[in-house]
């Protein structure tokens, strides 16, 4: 393990860090009886308490008991940014059943595949995704649907600009699903559960390579791992206020904008959708201390012509990862925030970060350091040599946020983990460097992978739907550079012989409805054949390179 990095650690910081013996469910707790009356939540201006969480996230988990669902059950989560998110995904844990975290901008089908790969019978539905949940229903996939309308927790009238999404009323339930007020309202107790480090707590998928998503089994101590350092390492304080803009779905945006701050009792200002003038607002008004984001936010916030006549000088900390910063734009950001971007790394196996940037000495485009207790390596993706200074190789990582395996995948898992001097390493799949000064950078990616504004796209799995389409014959699918998303998805198209006459737009327009909206190609190129190798192989590289030298 190369040590270098340890010159530039905070000095306040210990260089490793003793995690909780106790389950993710049991912070909350902690911090609804220290600070009871205080803002757990703030939702466009409405307030929930932290005894107002714990309340309700436990009466939740009582319902969900009278469900049947008990520990080490799978429940789904299927909603978008809102109170209830927080509301169901501690009644699971209380529970000592599994978050199963689900993209709200995913297909039916996609929704159908990830149901019955967790095994999951019980599910949390925002009810404008009901009508893509309740055919599971009908064939069986699914037993039970709680229902949530967002707007039930904007309790007070505002002039913040609320999405549709989130104003639109309680609509009536059709069909065997249970409004989420009703769950509520019944005042179920929880039963008393016993719920350790090592119990499974956390079943987020990653777009496969081979096209099939995969389930990464975490425990509650390796979401601990995270939490709490991401927390520690920020300054949380009771008095910290989180602006919460990252999809709570997703593992950034879970651990650093709704867990870490529950941890040490602050506040979440929380977004349904992403909106530069509302965030704007919310961090004046609120005083918003930390905000962690990608890329592409910390752009459109500085292109709003009127943020300068906001109050900003609350904010301590600002950082994110999924893509670069562009250095233009964090100095920008320094000059007018008075605050320095802080970058990070991680995936969905690491439950969020394993680097993370010095908050006193950070550098742009850069991954940073790694974080408490993760040994990083570069390896040369072959002979798993180890690769020295500024030398190319694939980043490994091994350390207590490291997820257990893929769910049911064993084979997956014999190529996903090597070992290395007695330890199991993680193999990330990107390619990087590691200064002299032990700092990482990303260089490529050893794994065939589309970055769309911090969502990953496997163009196997778009190729795959896109196989689906009665004119294509064959596609192949690269990423190409998007000035809005970063890198966006192109492809390449083979017609049948008798299917000429169709066009790139109606191709893009038929993907809109059978993929989420970040996995549809934004350009379409039509060709005679795809390369291939002498075995038959498409040679997706090289049709990469060629873009690249042509952008």
């Amino acid at each position: 393990m190369n040590d270098a990095h340890f010159d530039f650690w905070p000095k306040r910081m210990p260089r490793s860090l003793t995690l909780p013996e106790t389950s993710v469910f049991y912070n909350l707790e902690v911090s609804a009886r220290r600070y009871p009356e205080k803002a757990a939540i703030v939702y466009y201006g409405s307030e929930l308490s932290y005894r107002g969480l714990f309340e309700q996230s436990g009466r939740m988990a009582g319902f969900l008991s009278e469900l049947g669902v008990s520990k080490g059950d799978r429940v789904v989560l299927y909603m978008q940014n809102s109170p209830q998110f927080a509301v169901a995904f501690y009644a699971v844990l209380r529970l000592g059943a599994v978050v199963v975290p689900i993209n709200p901008m995913l297909t039916a089908s996609d929704l159908e595949f990830h149901v019955e790969d967790s095994g999951a019978k019980t599910a949390f539905v925002g009810q404008e995704l009901h009508p893509k949940a309740s055919p599971l229903l009908e064939k069986g996939s699914l037993e039970n649907i709680i229902v949530a309308a967002y707007s039930d927790y904007l309790t007070k009238n505002t002039d913040l600009p609320i999405p549709d999404v989130a104003a639109a009323p309680a609509e009536e339930t059709e069909g065997a699903a249970t409004p989420w007020c009703d769950a509520l309202a019944g005042g179920h107790a929880p039963p008393e559960v016993s719920v350790g480090p090592d119990d499974m707590a956390l079943l987020p998928y990653t777009s496969g390579t081979t096209g099939r998503p995969k389930g990464c089994v975490h425990t509650h101590r390796n979401l601990q791992a995270t939490l709490v350092s991401a927390g520690l390492w920020a300054n949380h304080t009771p008095n910290t206020v989180a602006l919460s803009v990252l999809p709570l779905f997703h593992v950034t945006g879970m651990q650093h904008s709704m867990n870490a701050p529950v941890y040490y009792g602050g506040a979440i200002v929380l977004m349904t959708r992403w909106d530069k003038e509302a965030a704007a607002k919310l961090i004046e008004r609120e005083g918003v201390t930390h905000w962690v984001n990608i890329s592409t936010m910390v752009v459109d916030f500085l292109s709003n012509p009127k943020v300068k006549e906001y109050d900003l000088s609350t904010l301590s900390s600002v950082g994110g990862g999924g893509a670069p910063l562009p250095e233009a734009v964090g100095e920008k950001m320094k000059d007018f925030i008075g605050v320095q971007y802080m970058e990070g790394y991680g995936l969905s196996e690491t439950i969020s970060q394993t680097h993370f940037n010095p908050p006193d000495r950070p550098k742009l485009q850069c991954l940073g350091i790694p974080s408490f207790d993760v040994d990083a390596r570069i390896i040369d993706p072959e002979t798993f040599e180890e690769r020295g200074a500024d030398e190319e190789g694939e980043i490994v990582v091994e350390g207590p946020q490291v997820f257990q395996g893929y769910w049911n995948r064993p084979d997956e898992d014999e190529k996903a983990f090597i070992e290395i001097e007695g330890k199991r390493f993680f193999r990330t799949g990107d390619l990087g460097r590691r200064d002299g000064e032990g700092y990482f950078f990303m260089l490529d990616r050893l794994k065939r992978m589309i970055n769309a504004g911090g969502y990953k796209v496997w163009p196997a799995e778009v190729e795959s739907i896109m196989y689906r389409h009665p004119s294509i014959q064959e596609a192949c699918v690269i990423g190409v550079p998007d000035e809005r998303l970063g890198e966006a998805a192109k492809a390449f198209v083979v017609l049948r012989e008798s299917e000429e006459g169709a066009s790139a737009d109606d191709i893009i327009s038929w993907s809109r409805e059978e993929m989420a909206a970040y996995k549809v190609p934004r350009r379409v190129e039509f060709v005679d054949a795809l390369p291939k190798s002498g075995s038959g192989k498409i040679l997706w590289r090289g049709l990469q390179e060629k873009e690249r030298s042509m952008a």
